[in-house]
């Protein structure tokens, strides 16, 4: 992955500053996420509006969460509704670092071969100790379900997407962040970072990264915050 900002991702961290996992603001108050990140209210922070990782001078925002809404269907085993939805405990202040990402509609058809983007602070390759400091964000086109099933057979349900494949992966730490793709000149959220090929080549950056499919999610994902 290369360097470059994309305003809406955000990062979760344990309270003694370990990241674990990504996230996209959708609005001022709710934080999509994956499920299997298990997030925890009592030992894991939001963090929203940072770029260098190793900076102190990052105008950042620390949020606590109050309310955890995993998809009542999410399996552990087959990972299928990887997707968790956090109610801030206050909401975030929109400003040049911070921003919400348009949310993919029901409707939306994101054709194979169209190039989005992947963002996160997770480890550049798959056996590295450390994960970088700076936001890394790499271009990575959709896959269809077909042939994503060619690498990981029925695994790959109706509530995936994938993309990659291309020179460039998702990888551990990654999870739970966005992939996003331009819609009407917008950036829009159509896939939460969910799982990758592992075995000893794990993030192969020429085998494509599966995410939970935010089309088939939206109707969760605007009934947790209508009646929440």
């Amino acid at each position: 992955m290369h360097t470059h900002t994309l305003m809406n991702l955000l990062f979760f961290q344990t309270t003694n500053g370990f990241h674990f996992c990504g996230g996209s603001l959708i609005n001022e108050s709710w934080v999509v996420t994956a499920a299997h990140c298990n997030f925890r209210t009592r030992s894991h922070l939001v963090v929203l509006g940072e770029h260098d990782r190793s900076s102190s001078a990052e105008d950042v925002q620390v949020k606590r969460v109050s309310r955890v809404f995993r998809h009542p269907n999410y399996n552990r085993r087959t990972i299928n509704n990887d997707i968790t939805l956090l109610k801030l405990s206050s909401p975030a202040q929109m400003n040049r670092h911070v921003s919400t990402v348009c949310v993919a509609e029901t409707a939306d058809n994101i054709a194979p071969g169209t190039s989005c983007m992947s963002t996160g602070w997770g480890v550049t390759r798959g056996n590295a100790r450390q994960t970088p400091s700076l936001l890394q964000q790499t271009a990575v086109p959709i896959v269809s379900t077909e042939q994503c099933r060619r690498v990981f057979g029925s695994t790959i349900t109706p509530i995936m997407i994938c993309a990659g494949g291309a020179g460039s992966s998702v990888c551990s730490g990654d999870s739970g962040g966005p992939l996003v793709c331009l819609k009407d000149n917008a950036w829009t959220l159509v896939g939460i970072a969910s799982f990758v090929a592992g075995g000893r080549n794990p993030c192969n950056p020429n085998i494509p990264a599966v995410y939970a499919r935010v089309t088939a999610l939206r109707t969760f994902i605007d009934q947790t915050i209508a009646n929440n």
